[in-house]
């Protein structure tokens, strides 16, 4: 099947059509997600937190990271899928991070990988080698300790004029697009205008080229407090614990599993059973 998705399309999106995009961890979610029309699947290094019950993004390892795209890429044919560079994987080397694109590629399936920051040189070498690059500006989660926490960026002019330049650095080594994360409405928005790659927003405001959400935000899998900008579309972390505290009362009461939902022997085995028990008793 032809992919209906691809890098020169997500960059002819500009300025004619919003983009959708959204993380996956794991074949069930890219199902969905791709069932639903999204262009873009993520498998970000978010699965640290919302997969593996870490605090941070920082301990994925690019093991897990490839399992968990295999995983994603055995069920979807349409989408464009962008892997997540995990932290330490590319900051030491531009050598280490062309490594690790080519190996995400060969080994995860995934069409694209991600970086967090500014790292042009990084970014012109993984092109020049044949892996798409997404970048990432604002807040990027990898940085939460040289942050102080996952605070907001961009909120002072200074800043705010370097994250465009940064943008346009990205732009020139070759991105195809720039994640833009944690930044006021205003500055994304003028990011946006000022470079020709599609911008994707999350929490960033409207003013961006398209949207991305972590899945088990936008589905109530997450436990509160929750960013501002996430307004759950359906709260299934609750529908889930609702159901198992059921079926476990069910079980306690005797009442699961019904003589509909087991198995039977047939009525001659069954016959020659009860005769060979009752002889045994």
């Amino acid at each position: 099947m032809p992919r209906s998705v691809t890098v020169p399309n997500v960059l002819a999106s500009k300025n004619h059509r919003r983009l959708v995009m959204i993380t996956a961890y794991d074949a069930p979610t890219a199902r969905w997600a791709e069932n639903a029309g999204v262009d873009m699947l993520l498998v970000g290094d978010s699965l640290a937190m919302v997969v593996l019950g870490h605090d941070t993004t920082l301990a994925v390892t690019m093991e897990e990271m490839l399992h968990h795209a295999r995983a994603v890429m055995r069920a979807q044919s349409r989408c464009l899928v962008v892997g997540d560079l995990p932290f330490g994987t590319y900051q030491d080397s531009v050598a280490g991070a062309v490594r690790a694109g080519v190996r995400y590629l060969k080994e995860g399936g995934v069409h694209a990988v991600k970086l967090e920051g500014v790292w042009p040189d990084r970014v012109e070498a993984l092109v020049a080698a044949g892996v798409p690059v997404m970048g990432h500006l604002g807040l990027t989660p990898q940085s939460v300790h040289a942050f102080g926490g996952y605070r907001v960026q961009g909120k002072t002019v200074d800043a705010a004029k370097a994250m465009i330049a940064h943008a346009r650095e990205l732009e020139d080594a070759g991105c195809f697009s720039v994640v833009l994360e944690g930044v006021p409405a205003e500055v994304a928005a003028e990011v946006t205008n000022a470079v020709k790659m599609p911008t994707i927003g999350i929490g960033a405001g409207p003013g961006c080229d398209g949207q991305v959400l972590v899945i088990h935000d936008l589905l109530g899998m997450s436990p509160p407090p929750r960013p501002r900008f996430v307004s759950p579309y359906a709260m299934l972390g609750e529908a889930a614990e609702a159901a198992i505290a059921h079926w476990a009362r069910d079980v306690r009461d005797g009442h699961v599993p019904t003589a509909a939902q087991s198995y039977h022997l047939n009525e001659d085995a069954a016959r020659r059973w009860r005769q060979i028990t009752k002889g045994e008793a």
